[in-house]
């Protein structure tokens, strides 16, 4: 329909003259008027409305995890190495020559079997000289009553102290006659360096003077030691003479003598032929040759170690932990043990932690202290956990031919539980004095405080704060805050 429109009195458009309809249709044309505000109200609220819609912040991707319940470990991981656990150490009984040993490391012996051998010719030479002795002794001692001292030998025992006596005399007037020359050659040397300082004599004169006191003292001292010498040998001829007295008047003195020396004759023979007996050394136990110290022909000494045995099939572990953490670490704890070669994980379980700790330097060069934990494939007293059966372990450790020295990776299990409800390490964070996560609920990230039990590397026991199936936000950033919008990153959602 056409519409006109209507011009003021100055020529401009005033507004719009709609054309003329039927009375009839009056009440149409009203209902169909709309108020130009309203028109204007629309559209402003539809450009806010975009504008709004363009501005708003789009939801902030995070990592997501969930509340799982099901089995988690706390472990204490170290490297560690296999050994035998009774290992014997074979040694030379006696010294002598060892003959060469036919044994290689890892044949297997049998307990009692001759394994090396030492020659026995010395000691049956000194045992064929000790009966030799004793068979004089003997015969000494058959002839004691022939033995009684003469006259003639304590004339001469008397004669041996004058003669020493004199003797005596003689060297103590040297030693009197050394010292005087000392003396004077002290008092020379004196002298010799005053006039020697003053310019007055040669510094060859002076070394003269110097030497001549050397040998003064060097003579003094030799002539001391005559006098010593004379002097012992006085008291061994006074000696001399009360014994020959003694055997005069009663003889039968050596009768013990001879007794006593027999004794120490046979008693040094009994030894003697012990040790000859034990020239060939036999297996103290059944087991394999672990180590041979020299295999070669060689003389060695009571005491030197030869070679090593140990049963190989009866394994344990030394694990070195740090001082801090063998703490926590109690007999009978689980034991898992990984990278010894194998696909399967081993089992087995604490036996003892050594009392005492070593210090170790780290690959770092930072002195550690650290201590052994001693574990055995063996099933323990208790109940200790709900793993494989340790026995089945030990089996299994004996298939796979480990041996003595050999590296593993293990994990102390320290604590554990078969139905924890969980939470991701990486959730956690501190918030005052607790621990906190944030929980998507609604797509919205809410700070939630939980209390949490122990923990391993990857994930903690929830003890209150969560429920299972709930989604927490990992890793967060400063980003994420209170009642901000988030949706899950699908490359690393859980």
């Amino acid at each position: 329909m056409p519409q006109l429109r209507r011009r003021s009195s100055d020529g401009a458009v005033d507004g719009v003259i709609a054309p003329e309809v039927p009375v009839g249709n009056a009440s149409k044309r009203q209902r169909l008027h709309v108020p130009r505000w309203l028109i204007y109200a629309l559209v402003g609220s539809t450009v806010v409305t975009l504008v709004a819609i363009a501005f708003r912040p789009a939801p902030l991707a995070v990592d997501v995890g969930q509340i799982t319940q099901g089995p988690i470990q706390v472990t204490i991981d170290a490297e560690g190495k296999t050994q035998v656990q009774e290992r014997y150490v074979v040694a030379a009984p006696v010294a002598g020559r060892l003959q060469r040993i036919t044994l290689d490391v890892g044949d297997a012996v049998v307990a009692g079997t001759p394994i090396a051998q030492l020659d026995p010719l010395p000691l049956n030479t000194q045992v064929s000289t000790a009966q030799a002795r004793l068979q004089q002794l003997q015969a000494e001692l058959a002839g004691v009553d022939t033995q009684r001292p003469k006259s003639q030998e304590m004339r001469q025992a008397e004669a041996s102290l004058q003669a020493a006596m004199a003797e005596n005399q003689a060297v103590a007037a040297t030693v009197t006659e050394a010292k005087a020359a000392l003396e004077q050659a002290q008092r020379d040397r004196q002298r010799a360096e005053a006039l020697e300082s003053a310019g007055a004599i040669t510094r060859q004169q002076k070394e003269a003077a110097e030497l001549n006191e050397t040998r003064q003292a060097q003579a003094l001292k030799t002539a001391q030691q005559h006098l010593e010498r004379a002097i012992a040998n006085v008291a061994a001829a006074r000696a001399e003479i009360p014994r020959l007295r003694a055997e005069q008047s009663d003889p039968d003195y050596l009768l013990s003598a001879y007794e006593a020396q027999i004794a120490g004759v046979e008693a040094e023979l009994a030894n003697l032929a012990d040790e000859a007996a034990q020239t060939t050394i036999s297996a103290p136990v059944s087991g394999t040759v672990l180590n041979v110290s020299e295999a070669s022909a060689r003389f060695v000494q009571a005491g030197e170690p030869l070679l090593e045995i140990g049963d190989a099939a009866n394994l344990e572990l030394v694990i070195d932990v740090l001082s801090a953490d063998a703490v926590k670490i109690k007999p009978g704890d689980p034991i898992l043990v990984e990278q010894w070669g194998g696909l399967e994980t081993l089992t087995a379980v604490v036996n003892y932690i050594e009392p005492a700790a070593f210090t170790k330097v780290s690959a770092l060069g930072v002195e550690e202290q650290r201590v052994n934990v001693i574990g055995r494939f063996q099933a323990s007293d208790g109940p200790t956990s709900d793993l494989k059966s340790l026995e089945t372990s030990l089996e299994k450790s004996l298939e796979t031919s480990l041996g003595d020295g050999y590296r593993i990776e293990a994990r102390i299990v320290i604590w554990a539980n078969e139905n924890a409800l969980q939470v991701p390490v990486s959730a956690l964070y501190r918030c005052e004095d607790t621990w906190c996560v944030f929980r998507v609920k609604n797509g919205q990230a809410e700070p939630r405080k939980i209390t949490i039990g122990p923990r391993n590397s990857t994930m903690a026991a929830v003890e209150s704060g969560l429920k299972a199936g709930e989604t927490v936000i990992l890793h967060p950033s400063e980003q994420v805050e209170s009642g901000r919008k988030v949706e899950a990153n699908q490359k690393a959602k859980r």
